[in-house]
């Protein structure tokens, strides 16, 4: 299985938390789980019940041309268009009547957004809300719709140029993007929907070697370019390994991670990290174009509270499939509850934070 939504945790997310290794099982089982936590929050990326879940937005771009019905029909102001559940996060052209209004003759509100819930005619200029031959889908507005700000983080770079068509994304660092994630590359948007290895260039210096102890933390690097970095998990022979400290050519790592079986290396073995995306194209209604070797990669940014009641919601679905839905799950030091109870207060803050309020149509 591979994830099919933009998720607002990612399965590496749920992994830390929990402690899971990775198999094939366990990845499918957390993919259910965040994209079931995200359907929770948002009513579903697509389809007739998107924007209706617990928070009634969605906290991911997506860059379409939406219509709206003349102001006077919602029974207010002609010159304000509330925008209700679409909220927008920067629009590209608004058009009335068939008539495109200049930019500085409206203004999106509220001031401090993104997200802007309605655009208001400047009164001080010639523009209008025209209704054109009929009230209905009169006025049409491009953006990018989103119920948050369309804030990101750099996530490293391509490692390869790509053309319009490929779905296998080298890039040069893999600790910075997750199953689930969105990422953006120039104008274009990509949903990556799983991970796999990539040799990186890197291999065991030929002056050293790791036994299979624990304690054997330390790896000298054959190079610096195309070295892991703090937070990537490397595969050296089937042993996994987290970086958790660089230093010039040395990595210290915490060894046997993920499941994997402590095992000894010899120098020269070469470092892999799962530094291939496998992707969804020109996602969310953005054009899949080519791109140069050492383009910049960026990650979609929910906010905090959202991102975090996601991953309660989807460790509290795991524990529960473990435990069949019992009170408990694991055994003795290790039982914990998994009714959900504790979620109770992030729940409550969520939506007080980012749940979309109710508006009065009269105003």
């Amino acid at each position: 299985m591979a994830i099919t939504r933009v998720c607002y945790c990612t399965r590496e997310d749920v992994q830390r938390a929990l402690d899971v290794k990775e198999t094939a099982r366990s990845a499918r089982q957390i993919d259910r789980a965040i994209e079931s936590a995200s359907d929770t929050l948002d009513g579903g990326a697509t389809g007739a019940n998107r924007g209706a879940g617990l928070l009634k937005r969605r906290f991911f771009p997506e860059v379409e041309t939406r219509y709206f019905d003349w102001p006077n029909s919602q029974r207010a102001r002609s010159w304000r268009l509330w925008l209700d559940q679409h909220e927008l996060a920067a629009a590209t052209q608004v058009m009335a009547g068939g008539v495109v209004i200049d930019p500085g003759h409206y203004f999106l509100r509220p001031d401090d957004g993104p997200p802007y819930t309605h655009v208001e005619i400047n009164l001080a200029g010639p523009a209008a809300f025209g209704s054109g031959d009929t009230h209905q889908r009169a006025i049409s507005i491009a953006g990018t719709w989103c119920g948050c700000d369309l804030a990101t983080a750099a996530a490293g770079a391509l490692a390869e140029a790509l053309d319009a068509s490929e779905t296998g994304v080298d890039v040069t660092d893999s600790s910075a993007v997750g199953v689930g994630d969105l990422i953006q590359v120039g104008t274009e948007r990509m949903l990556v929907t799983s991970k796999s290895m990539l040799d990186t260039g890197v291999d065991i210096h030929a002056s050293d070697s790791l036994t299979a102890a624990a304690s054997d933390v330390s790896i000298t690097l054959s190079t610096t370019t195309g070295a892991p970095t703090v937070d990537e998990v490397i595969l050296i022979d089937s042993e996994r390994m987290l970086v958790v400290d660089v230093a010039g050519s040395t990595l210290t790592v915490r060894r046997a991670w993920d499941g994997s079986v402590l095992a000894a290396h010899a120098a020269g073995s070469s470092i892999y990290a799962p530094r291939t995306l496998n992707v969804v194209r020109g996602a969310y209604g953005t054009t899949a174009a080519t791109h140069n070797t050492a383009a910049a990669v960026a990650r979609h940014l929910v906010p905090g509270l959202v991102r975090d009641y996601s991953l309660g919601l989807a460790l509290v679905q795991l524990l529960g499939e473990q435990a069949g839905y019992a009170r408990t799950a694991g055994t003795g030091d290790n039982q914990r509850e998994v009714t959900g109870r504790g979620l109770a207060q992030l729940r409550k803050d969520c939506i007080t934070a980012y749940g979309r309020k109710a508006r009065i149509r009269g105003v």
